[in-house]
């Protein structure tokens, strides 16, 4: 088994059981939890077309139990590679829901061993495996064999920076059959606070033969260039940096591809897709639909005059019309507002 980057095709390709799996794009965009559904999955799409994309996390004993189904089955629905990150402490349960997840049409399986909130790490998932690498060794062999798609790991430079062995632990998951890691260049204990080390993911990726994905820190397409140059990294995984900004993955996708680089939309168009946003969610969730969209619109409806005071009015919006009703508004007021 042998995987590598093809820079000259701007590809990351895997081979598993003679099969072989490319992806075409040196940009992925990050799980992130109750944000990456498949309708912001949908809008990342339109600018991001060859992007690996991620479901939300999903929690293996969920899926066991019948819950969260959803997550997975809607994968037959879209277009380009999505993977399914999984979470749990349990091997035999994270081979079943692997092997769920492979049926539905996943691209790969990601392995969460970097997630730092503490009720999924207290109980020996996410982060928590930094602690536990045997069970991490034996969770990795077990999604491995189960499936016949790709198997990557996404997780942290260690615990703490007390005791981080960022090497040694991704040669592990390597020697345990990890066919990509995406490293998130902090440790469990700093979450999302300081500045990413970008220097260890650098010593990660001369240490092992797979692919590595470096991700922290990474909020324009400046940020993964001068990101891909430091850590010698075959790519980049960017997150919360596309909350309200669905069009970030495709602009750095372009950007490593050394293509033109999509401009970022107007305030008006932002508020169409705000809109747009909001509806897509009503329509599929209900009236719960308009509660999920709040924090949407809030990330999205930013920069320009009045975006304070009608974020403020999203917020309490009480149903979906009234906030339709007040993004309207704000748009016609800025093709009325004088140019400056």
């Amino acid at each position: 088994m042998s995987d590598r980057m093809d820079g000259l095709n701007n590809k990351i390709i895997f081979e598993k059981a003679g099969r072989i799996f490319s992806l075409h794009s040196r940009v992925l965009q990050s799980p992130l939890a109750g944000v990456s559904d498949r309708i912001f999955r949908r809008l990342v799409r339109r600018w991001a077309p060859k992007s690996l994309l991620f479901t939300e996390m999903v929690n293996a004993t969920s899926l066991e139990l019948g819950h969260g189904l959803t997550k997975v089955h809607e994968l037959s629905h879209e277009q380009g590679p999505i993977g399914v990150q999984l979470f749990d402490h349990r091997p035999a349960a994270m081979a079943d829901a692997a092997q769920r997840a492979e049926k539905a049409g996943a691209f790969l399986i990601d392995i969460n061993m970097g997630c730092p909130v503490r009720k999924i790490a207290k109980k020996g998932g996410g982060a928590g495996l930094i602690r536990d690498p045997e069970m991490a060794i034996r969770i990795v062999e077990a999604v491995g064999q189960a499936v016949s798609i790709p198997v990557t790991v996404k997780t942290r430079l260690g615990w703490c920076c007390d005791d981080a062995d960022p090497v040694t632990w991704c040669q592990q998951l390597e020697q345990a059959g990890a066919q990509l890691l995406t490293v998130h260049g902090r440790t469990r204990e700093q979450g999302f606070k300081g500045q990413a080390n970008w220097q260890a993911i650098r010593a990660i990726k001369d240490s092992l033969s797979i692919p590595v994905i470096a991700n922290g820190d990474i909020t324009c397409p400046d940020d993964a260039l001068r990101c891909i140059h430091e850590t010698g990294a075959d790519g980049v995984m960017v997150g919360r940096g596309t909350m309200g900004a669905p069009w970030l993955t495709g602009q750095i996708e372009a950007a490593l591809a050394n293509r033109a680089i999509p401009p970022t939309p107007t305030p008006s168009e932002r508020l169409v897709l705000a809109r747009e946003q909001l509806q897509a969610l009503v329509a599929a969730r209900g009236e719960h639909g308009l509660l999920i969209a709040r924090k949407h619109m809030s990330w999205t409806c930013t920069g320009f005059p009045g975006a304070p005071q009608l974020r403020h009015a999203l917020m309490r919006a009480p149903t979906p019309a009234d906030a339709c009703h007040l993004i309207d508004q704000q748009i016609d007021l800025l093709k009325t507002a004088p140019a400056t």
